[in-house]
């Protein structure tokens, strides 16, 4: 597939993580890394360069989602869509300083996925 994103899950729900794994792979992408925690996520990230960062906001480790793409943003420039189990107004705040594509909010189905992976496309 030509429009076929790199995507890096950071997830540290093992089962979600894989839900979204096969979901990201049915839609055409490749998974290039699965990270837990932000610490992780950065390395992965540095080595992989994903175009795409699927990032749960609430991680395991002294960094959330939000600090771990601040951080990864710094040397790469990947799209970002948030996937949350809250959409509380502070992290939204917070999140909005890292420009991020989008924000999904769990539970969510492969067609909320596709939506924002289209919308990054598109863009």
């Amino acid at each position: 597939m030509s429009n076929s994103k790199k995507v890096l899950i950071v997830e540290d729900d093992m089962i979600i993580s894989l839900v979204v794994e096969n979901m990201i792979k049915e839609l055409g992408h490749t998974v290039v890394g699965k990270a837990v925690s932000g610490e992780e996520a950065i390395d992965i990230a540095n080595k992989e360069k994903p175009d795409i960062l699927l990032m749960d906001i609430r991680l395991k480790g002294e960094m959330d989602g939000i600090d771990t793409v601040a951080k990864i943003k710094e040397t790469i420039d990947s799209q970002v869509i948030y996937l949350t189990g809250n959409s509380d107004r502070l992290n939204f705040e917070r999140a909005k300083d890292t420009d991020f594509a989008d924000l999904i909010v769990k539970p969510f189905t492969i067609g909320d996925l596709d939506k924002s992976l289209k919308l990054i496309a598109s863009s």
